[in-house]
């Protein structure tokens, strides 16, 4: 079937909790979604048997988003907690979920699922955080400015210390192959690998007594290390004029409604 008879024979329709049920365990997190504020569904045309075949869930924001604050230059920073509270709830909606049924990928539905219930949600801001997301950027496809989360300091440490063992970054998705080579280390690099592995760990809680060769470990330190969510970002320009940049100011009063505390307006 060709992809375009397959995407006119499909239609958006505001959804429930069973549209997710139906498709959750095909999603990398299967678990319960918690509250939402709204669910859609692509379905087939059929009004007598039709099939979910993709599902979008929309949630309230979270309180604090490093990234979010650099995507909006702080826009939602210096308020304090009930007002920042207020106006984050009130403005911002979250994508907690996109699941399309394995058999319709690859046709862009996730994209136009994405980009068709934004405007739907009637919010200033639609955000969304995805650890694939730069494998599959449908995100981006929709619409939406993708923000990539700089590494942090112990995961520069910990590549650069495997890098002196001879351990290199190419190495680092292969767990198996990981576990090779810290099993041949010499004693006195075996020592020092197993000093940094101990202090990285400190910041997560796993027991630092497990044998860094362990490869159910390793397999943790690594999806540590290469786990970095991007946020996406997209403005609703019909109802705020408070447009995406990296490195411009907002206006001190936009549509928001809320005039932030460096505009020295009350």
């Amino acid at each position: 079937m060709k992809k375009c008879s397959v995407c006119r024979k499909l239609r958006i329709v505001t959804g429930c909790l069973d549209d997710y049920k139906q498709l959750a365990h095909y999603h990398y997190r299967d678990g319960a979604i918690g509250p939402f504020k709204a669910i859609f569904a692509l379905k087939t045309n059929s009004l007598s048997t039709a099939k979910t075949i993709g599902v979008i869930v929309y949630s309230m924001p979270v309180l604090g988003l490093e990234l979010r604050n650099i995507a909006t230059d702080n826009y939602f920073v210096g308020f304090d907690r009930s007002t920042g509270l207020t106006l984050i709830n009130r403005n911002i909606r979250c994508i907690s979920r996109v699941i399309i049924e394995p058999r319709f990928r690859g046709l862009g539905l996730a994209s136009r699922l994405v980009r068709q219930t934004m405007p739907k949600m009637n919010t200033p801001i639609i955000e969304a955080m995805a650890v694939m997301g730069l494998v599959n950027p449908f995100f981006e496809k929709a619409g939406m400015k993708a923000l990539q989360a700089e590494m942090s300091a112990r995961c520069v440490q910990l590549i650069e210390a495997f890098s002196m063992v001879g351990i290199e970054t190419s190495d680092l998705v292969d767990a198996g192959k990981v576990q090779r080579k810290l099993t041949r280390l010499p004693n006195t690099q075996a020592e020092f690998i197993d000093r940094e592995i101990k202090r990285f760990l400190q910041s997560y809680g796993p027991d630092s007594r497990l044998k860094t060769q362990n490869l159910k470990l390793i397999r943790y330190i690594l999806s540590k290390l290469t786990a970095r969510p991007v946020y996406y970002i997209w403005f609703n320009e019909t109802i705020s004029n408070f447009k995406f940049n990296y490195n411009g100011k907002p206006n001190s009063t936009n549509s928001f409604g809320q005039a932030h505390p460096s505009s020295g307006q009350s």
